[in-house]
């Protein structure tokens, strides 16, 4: 199938939010209630459509556990979006969100993506983070929020979407250099212009470039 861009996705948070469960959820339509702890980074990849431009997403599962900070630091360089995910049932995984946003900020371009997800609003009945702290913190980092259910699949594809969307917005307005493999864009094939203030040469198919892999 072919598609105008190829958009670089991480999830990161603590071991154990679901990060594993989303990307199954997005990508397979399946919850896996059951699985092996991820070990470094798996990835997962779906088209999608934003404003009728066909949109493909490589998605990094990036592990949870401190033993793999150093190896998941590199798969930021690169990454158009990261989702940040913590449970809302689990305190101590929004009381470790900034210091996974102090990483990504350090590790990533500047312009990337960011947004922030709370985890299993299937378990409202055993919340310890509110709607509104997870708004508030979104709110002073600059950062999309959402509530999702990976276990449901309640607001997951909107996620998605919604943050490919904000990327898809950014190349339009030239605040993207598609052609700077670092922000985590490849031009697909069936795309033969990016925006107002970019000329591009003639995509490729399937975007088979290095900076996504």
């Amino acid at each position: 199938m072919s598609y105008a861009y190829l958009f670089k996705y991480i999830i990161i948070g603590d071991s154990g939010v679901g990060k594993s469960c989303l990307l199954f959820q997005f990508t397979d339509n399946r919850f896996q209630p059951v699985h092996d702890i991820t070990i470094g980074v798996e990835y997962g990849v779906r088209t999608i459509n934003v404003d009728n431009t066909p949109i493909k997403l490589r998605i990094w599962d990036t592990a949870g556990q401190e033993l793999f900070r150093s190896i998941i630091r590199s798969y930021y360089r690169g990454a158009a979006c990261a989702l940040l995910v913590y449970d809302i049932t689990r305190r101590e995984t929004f009381n470790h969100l900034a210091s996974w946003l102090e990483d990504a900020r350090q590790q990533a371009n500047s312009n990337m993506i960011i947004m922030l997800i709370g985890n299993k609003s299937d378990l409202a009945k055993k919340r310890q983070v509110s709607t509104e702290e997870g708004e508030r913190f979104a709110k002073e980092n600059g950062l999309i929020f959402m509530e999702v259910s990976a276990k449901s699949g309640e607001k997951v594809e909107e996620a998605f979407v919604k943050s490919a969307r904000s990327i898809y917005k950014k190349i339009e307005d030239g605040d993207f250099n598609v052609l700077d493999e670092t922000h985590g864009i490849q031009i697909g094939y069936g795309r033969s212009y990016v925006g107002k203030n970019q000329k591009l040469p003639t995509p490729t198919l399937g975007g088979r470039r290095s900076c996504c892999t």
